[in-house]
């Protein structure tokens, strides 16, 4: 892949050396003022630590200083997001919005939408939701029925989107919608920007297996949304869709969502040590190769490049390994039931309860192989 290369640690330039440092020592401090730290805490929000974020500047880093940003390099925003994954800080408050709806909104978003949200966003206050998969079609996004009318002064929405992460939460959702009737799956379709909470918007709970509010049904009655809350032209949805699923699934929170777990698990002195070495150093090894893939997505993203296929294989093998990690943790804590304390216990308990739906969200491994074999096909 092109982009930006693989660095080991001593490789780092100076200033991500510091920063690296900097982000530790902060999320130390959170830790010891009481913020609940664990696996896949991306999706996980604690407002009141997303706005320490966001005054430390660790929101919407790379972005222009003209949006709020701060300028910093690729390498250094990779090694922001690397702390706050493996130490497991709550970021879902901010995460969606920096990750992606943030990028999508400087790119393609009106001059009201970058002036009203993005100065929000860096300042960790804005939660966003993405709407694209629908009841009856899971990852087939060109199914999409969700519906956008031309009205006066904008259109009105009609529809619904399921598995919406943290919409209970949110301030904004982006929205998928069919705003052209035609044979053309792909073509006709929009992105646009739905302000919450909204009484034509019903936001309905979907428990996951942890009994944990995390997904959402949401049905659209009407929503009313202005012509400069779409993002781009109305019929270039497919396009800014496509673009921001490489943010999607590139990102290291596709294959760091249990690495808090794997750090615990193998801090506990088990028998048979040359053998747990290689267990855990298979899946360090993993990581680090990882780690190399998703900064050279992000490169090309960079670059101006829509590396579609190359997210695809960093969210397949990246789930993969998230649920291996899990297993090598019950090994690692059966081998040590009896010395285990009760807070590993229900950290593990709650992540092997999550791991399913690593293999589901932001595509489910049906699609993306499929989106894999069919770049790879002469």
């Amino acid at each position: 892949m092109s982009g930006i290369p693989p660095f080991t640690p001593h490789q780092l330039p100076e200033t991500s050396r510091q920063k690296r440092a900097e982000v530790r020592e902060f999320l130390m401090q959170q830790q010891a003022s009481g913020t609940e730290f664990r696996s896949n805490s991306w999706t996980r929000v604690d407002r009141a630590f997303s706005e320490q974020c966001g005054s430390r500047g660790y929101i919407g880093a790379t972005w222009p200083k003209k949006h709020g940003g701060q300028d910093l390099s690729p390498v250094e925003q990779f090694v922001i997001i690397e702390e706050m994954l493996a130490a497991g800080a709550p970021v879902g408050g901010h995460w969606l919005a920096d990750r992606q709806s943030g990028p999508q909104i400087i790119r393609f978003g009106s001059e009201r939408a970058k002036r009203d949200i993005l100065p929000e966003i860096v300042a960790g206050r804005c939660c966003f939701a993405i709407g694209m998969s629908e009841p009856n079609s899971g990852s087939d996004l060109a199914s999409v029925r969700t519906r956008a009318t031309r009205e006066q002064g904008g259109w009105h929405i009609e529809g619904r989107k399921i598995w919406t992460t943290n919409a209970h939460n949110a301030q904004y959702m982006t929205v998928l919608c069919r705003t052209e009737a035609g044979a053309q799956r792909h073509a006709g379709l929009s992105q646009m920007i739905v302000a919450l909470p909204d009484p034509a918007v019903s936001i309905s709970p979907i428990l996951n297996l942890a009994d944990e509010r995390e997904f959402n049904e949401v049905a659209f009655d009407g929503c009313f949304v202005p012509d400069d809350m779409v993002l781009g032209e109305p019929g270039e949805g497919w396009k800014i869709v496509t673009s921001e699923l490489a943010l999607e699934r590139s990102g290291p929170d596709r294959f760091m969502s249990t690495v808090p777990l794997l750090r615990e698990a193998s801090a506990l002195p088990v028998s048979g040590e040359a053998e747990v070495q290689r267990t855990i150093g298979r899946a360090i090894a993993h990581l680090v190769t990882l780690r190399g893939m998703s900064m050279s997505v992000s490169g090309m993203i960079g670059e101006g490049q829509s590396p579609n296929l190359q997210a695809a294989v960093v969210k397949d093998l990246g789930a993969v390994l998230e649920q291996e990690i899990v297993e090598i943790a019950r090994d690692l804590i059966e081998e040590k039931a009896s010395a285990v304390d009760d807070r590993l216990i229900r950290h593990f308990t709650r992540t092997t309860l999550e791991a399913p739906s690593f293999s589901l969200r932001g595509g489910t491994r049906e699609i993306l192989r499929g989106i894999i074999g069919k770049a790879l096909t002469p």
